[in-house]
This record gives structure tokens, sequence and C-alpha cells, in this order.
């Protein structure tokens, strides 16, 4: 209660009902206060994942130090161990690693449906980076197993930096749909010059009818569940955000990434980059 307490006066915000609600109880969390490797309940992905994205993840890229995981982002030069030469694949088709840089999960040992997910971090907004909170369903294939995009911050084509909340799920034509909202980051910096210097608290609620998600207590988005019919299934009528299936739940990203198909042109003289997390938790609703 004191870290937390200490976490609400740095951000010089209020949430409304926060651990001490009596409406909620805390029912998974990691406060980061013991330094080295991050817990066992975080595994790690590993290479070129997604996106075209230019980083090779590895758990070397993470670690816990002074109360936070860091994720660290570092300049490479070393062969790529997937290189097959005339492959198709954009993973196999680099010759070489030029930047590592770590995505955790809990993929394999927790998810959750319906609460709330709460994070405070503090983000590097340099040039190429694309930081994120995500979650995804741990059932069924992308899109139909729906994302839930509760932080990304990236450039646009034309350079504008922006700060999105999203959601991401199976659309009737069988293409990924999305409710997403883009903040450009100037909003924030409107508010407090130095906003990327500083923590801030992510925060998203989830019930069967909406998602609303928020950083230092300003909504970004409101995303009503009921838009989101086709799923996985036989039928593909499972709504990935809104279901009884026995076991059905989120799982927890966080990570940074670099450049690919959103995250724009890389300033290679800000590296390394720093992704700091002072903590995680999930709470549920006592009924």
């Amino acid at each position: 209660m004191k870290k937390l307490m200490t976490a609400i006066m740095a951000c010089g915000v209020i949430f409304p009902a926060m651990a001490d609600d009596h409406d909620y109880r805390l029912i998974w969390s990691d406060e980061f206060d013991v330094d080295g490797t991050p817990a066992a309940h975080w595994n790690y992905e590993n290479g070129f994942v997604r996106n075209h994205e230019d980083q090779w993840y590895q758990p070397e890229n993470a670690e816990v130090k002074d109360g936070c995981l860091v994720i660290t982002a570092r300049l490479e030069d070393r062969p790529n161990p997937m290189h097959e030469p005339g492959s198709r694949d954009w993973r196999r088709q680099r010759e070489r690693i030029k930047y590592t840089s770590s995505c955790l999960t809990t993929s394999e040992s927790f998810n959750y449906r319906y609460g709330r997910l709460e994070v405070r971090a503090r983000i590097p907004v340099t040039g190429g980076a694309w930081p994120a909170i995500w979650t995804l369903g741990n059932k069924f294939s992308w899109p139909a197993n729906g994302e839930l995009d509760l932080m990304e911050f990236y450039r646009t084509k034309e350079g504008e930096p922006i700060i999105l909340a999203n959601a991401c799920w199976l659309s009737d034509n069988n293409r990924d749909a999305w409710d997403s909202v883009r903040v450009p980051f100037s909003h924030f910096l409107g508010k407090d010059p130095m906003w990327a210097s500083k923590f801030h608290v992510w925060m998203m609620d989830w019930d069967p009818e909406m998602i609303r998600m928020y950083v230092d207590g300003e909504l970004l988005n409101e995303i009503p569940l009921s838009q989101a019919k086709h799923g996985g299934g036989d039928s593909h009528d499972v709504n990935p955000f809104s279901n009884d299936l026995k076991g059905f739940g989120d799982y927890i990203l966080l990570n940074l990434a670099l450049g690919g198909d959103n995250g724009g042109k890389i300033d290679d003289s800000q590296f390394p980059l720093r992704y700091e997390i002072d903590y995680v938790r999930v709470y549920q609703k006592l009924n």
C-alpha cells in the first residue's frame, strides 16, 4: 500500500476505485522489488516476431533494477541465426541482427477475464521506439482471439508522435477490425513539457459490456464490446472480449519494439533505449 500511495502522489492523480476501494481485490501483481532476472512467471518472445520489426527479441534485454522492470533496446551487429538466402519469410531474409530488445508475457502463467489492469511506466519516445502494454486472448489465432492495446507509442508515417489505445478483433469478412484512438503526443506535452521524463499510470477497466482505457485518469478510449461479434469457434461467433468460455482469458505483454511497419525511422544516436515499468497489477470486483 505504501508503494501504491507513493505512485499516486508522484503522478498527481487520483483514480476511481484503486486498491483501497472495497469493491476491488488485487488478484495478481508484480512490483519488481527484487533486483536481477525478472520473476519466473514472465516468459519471453524470441527472435524476429511480428510487424517486420527491426529488433531481435531475447530475455537478456530485461532486468529488474532499482524497483523497476527495465527493458533495454541496444544496437547490435551479429549474424541472424535464422537467415536463409532466397527465403520469402522476412524473418529469414535478414542477414544480420542490428538491434535487440525484449518482450515479456504471462502467456504461460497468468490470464484474466474482466477487471482492472494497471501499469505504471516511463516510456522512451525517441525516433523508432515502439513501447507497448497490451493483452491477447489465450484461445484461437489472431485476430479471432482479440487484442487490447492499453498503450502504444510510435510515430506516424508523417513523423508525428502519437499515443494509441486500441482493440482489435475478427471482422465479418474475416479480416482484422479495429477500434482505435490516436492521441497526438503534443496533447500531453501541452499539459506538461516534461511528460516524457516522468512515470505515468495506464489503466484499463474491462467488464462484459465495455472496455475503458486511461492514462493518468484521462479517458483515452471507450470500446463497446457488442461490436466484436466475431471470433473463434467453428462458426467464428465467439466474442473475444465478452464470453463465458471455460478457461478463456487475456494474458499480458510488455515490449519495446523498434521500427517495423509502424515504429518509424530509428534514431541510432539515442541508444540504448530504456522502457521502465514500476509495477503491473490486476484487480477484479468482489462480485
